[in-house]
């Protein structure tokens, strides 16, 4: 019921030498006419004042797709949180969509983020509904860091592990930029689940159905691998994000998760073996376990599979075709080396960090793998997030698409989730302009389910053809002029040559023109208000200023900033003439008082209104 097989990056090992080499092993579970798991999903949501606006929007809109795209066995229940937790669907059978919408429909913006609160509410949730036979899930998604409730990150994290074992998986989806990407993907690990990093927040409805399509897919949990070396064989190192342990002989386990129908699961392992002589090489006894269902009944199925190398000369070595597997392998060998070099440069080794990723480029340019689109691309992710670090200049979004791209690559096996990220390098800002495209190739940086793609749009080239593109000059919707391009080795896609500038022509705005974040006009000075709420401006954004909430302190009205970043419980200096209970307020900045522990308002104050979602 589990296909099993396994390459060698090198088809024939050469005799007499102790080796270092890489084999891809795959999983693919084969169940003749697998029936559609029924889910119990529950929906956990950010609510918090740094959701308000357009992410809190777009988060409810994909909320109303995952109930359009339920059925009627299907469980479903919403949770939303802000520094409480509101149950806006309990547990239930998708039986009135219309119904499930509109309360969806009614949630608004609140304070700050008690993340673990609505996370367990939503475990709660899933587990009084809990059916084996069943997808039971949690999709948890927010935008900020925990900042009331359980916070510590290893607690999360070890309960998230723990809620597994009792069958609640939790998938995570990090919404823009201020979430920890941290505690999710660590959450995620831990219990087996998804992470998704949703970095333009109008994808939250793509992203939430690439998970719901990937929950239909599941036909194997709990695929387990157990690694029984052979004499001489030593692993080194596992291209693999999955939980590694020891069993009771204390081989090496390997928490692989679930398997999806179509999907094949990839691990890739890097191996010391022992000099040998021509013939065949015994590597290691490959045991492997998992539960699937069929017929509506969960099987146990376990197995094992000897995996032997083929050993000849160095004639034969040399002369042999590289195996096919080299692409998947190379792309599992980019995803560590972007784990690698974070984890180096966060401990302040950044040359090092540079290395490992500069060197793998090359390799693969040497090895001519930047004749395939998908690996050329990854050489330019790796040269650019090397120059990042290089320049002490990753930042957060960097931070966030390195941590994404690794994760995706080395727990997924899907084109549509690898390589995503679209935050543009500075240098769009400082690249030369040309007014006209004149005799030169127009070009335009467009996104596409994630990625930022470069398109040609000069007639006599091949528009749906991708374009081989320096990465940290790629900003969606910049146009550009090369001076020109040629087809690569197989013909499958462009390469720039020349000089690239970027294209704004007469009379057009030129929309990287500035890149620098709108500073205050307040000059510091403390907000005055109106002479009553109702005469405050009002707006559906909140955009470079800081979101504020007034809520009731015993027989007061206290302003308080809900924005991430800001100490919830401080005291502001607020106008009192526009204080009203429950209001938000856009404040155009916040100051700290001269006492060190409480706020002040300065600048204009908007009064904020929720943007509605169509009906």
């Amino acid at each position: 019921m589990i296909q099993t097989s396994y390459e060698f990056e090198q088809a024939i090992l050469p005799s007499g030498s102790l080796l270092t080499v890489n084999i891809l092993l795959r999983f693919r579970a084969d169940i003749p006419e697998s029936p559609r798991r029924d889910l119990n999903i529950s929906l956990v949501i950010d609510r918090s004042g740094s959701m308000a606006g357009a992410p809190l929007h777009h988060a409810l809109e994909a909320a109303e797709s995952v109930v359009d795209r339920l059925q009627s066995k299907d469980t479903l229940s919403v949770i939303v949180y802000d520094d409480g937790v509101d149950t806006v669907i309990p547990p239930q059978g998708v039986n009135n969509p219309d119904t499930l919408k509109r309360a969806i429909r009614g949630v608004h913006v609140g304070g700050i983020t008690n993340l673990s609160g609505g996370w367990l509410k939503g475990c709660e949730y899933v587990k009084e509904r809990l059916d084996p036979r069943k997808i039971n899930r949690v999709l948890l998604l927010t935008d900020g860091h925990a900042n009331m409730g359980i916070q510590d990150p290893k607690i999360l994290t070890a309960t998230a592990a723990k809620k597994a074992e009792e069958g609640v998986i939790t998938t995570t989806l990090g919404f823009a930029q201020g979430f920890n990407e941290d505690l999710l993907i660590g959450m995620a690990r831990a219990a087996n689940g998804n992470f998704y990093f949703i970095q333009s927040i109008d994808e939250a409805t793509e992203v939430f159905a690439i998970e719901l399509d990937t929950l239909r897919a599941v036909v194997g949990q709990n695929l387990t691998v157990t690694l029984d070396l052979a004499p001489g064989v030593e692993l080194i190192d596992t291209l693999s994000l999955a939980r590694t342990g020891r069993d009771d002989a204390g081989r090496t386990t390997i928490a692989l998760g679930e398997l999806y129908e179509g999907e094949d699961k990839l691990l890739g392992l890097r191996l010391t073996l022992p000099a040998s002589p021509v013939g065949t090489l015994p590597v290691m006894k490959l045991h492997y376990s998992a539960d699937v269902v069929r017929s509506g009944v969960i099987e146990a199925v376990s197995d094992q599979v000897d995996v032997t190398a083929r050993v000849g000369t160095l004639e034969e070595s040399a002369e042999a075709s590289s195996s096919g597997v080299i692409l998947e392998l190379s792309r599992l060998m980019c995803a560590k080396a972007k784990e690698t070099a974070l984890d180096l440069a966060e401990r302040g080794r950044q040359d090092e960090a540079e290395r490992i990723l500069r060197d793998l480029a090359k390799e693969l340019r040497d090895k001519g793998l930047n004749e395939n689109f998908e690996i050329a691309e990854e050489i330019e992710q790796l040269e650019y997030f090397a120059g990042r670090i290089a320049a002490r200049a990753l930042g957060n979004a960097g931070r966030k698409e390195l941590r994404d791209q690794s994760f995706q690559t080395m727990t997924r096996n899907r084109d549509d989730l690898a390589g995503r990220g679209v935050t543009p390098g500075e240098e769009i800002y400082f690249m030369p302009v040309s007014q006209d495209v004149a005799g030169d190739v127009e070009l335009q940086c467009v996104r596409e389910g994630g990625k930022l793609r470069i398109k040609v749009i000069t007639d006599g080239y091949d528009s749906g053809k991708n374009v081989q593109f320096p990465r940290a000059i790629r900003a969606e919707g910049a146009r550009y002029v090369a001076e020109a391009l040629e087809l690569s080795g197989d013909g499958g896609f462009y390469r720039v040559r020349g000089e690239i500038r970027r294209l704004v022509q007469p009379g057009e705005r030129d929309i990287f023109q500035s890149h620098t974040r709108t500073r205050s006009t307040s000059g510091g000075k403390a907000s005055k208000g109106p002479a009553s709420i109702n005469d405050l401006p009002t707006t559906d954004q909140v955009g470079d200023g800081i979101l504020v909430q007034c809520v009731k302190d015993g027989s007061k009205l206290r302003a308080r900033v809900v924005s991430d970043g800001y100490e919830p419980d401080w005291n502001m200096r607020f106008p009192r003439s526009v204080r009203e209970e429950g209001m938000f307020y856009v404040v155009e900045e916040i100051k700290i008082a001269p006492d060190g522990k409480s706020y002040i308002a300065c600048g204009e104050i908007k009064r904020f209104l929720q943007p509605s979602i169509p009906t």
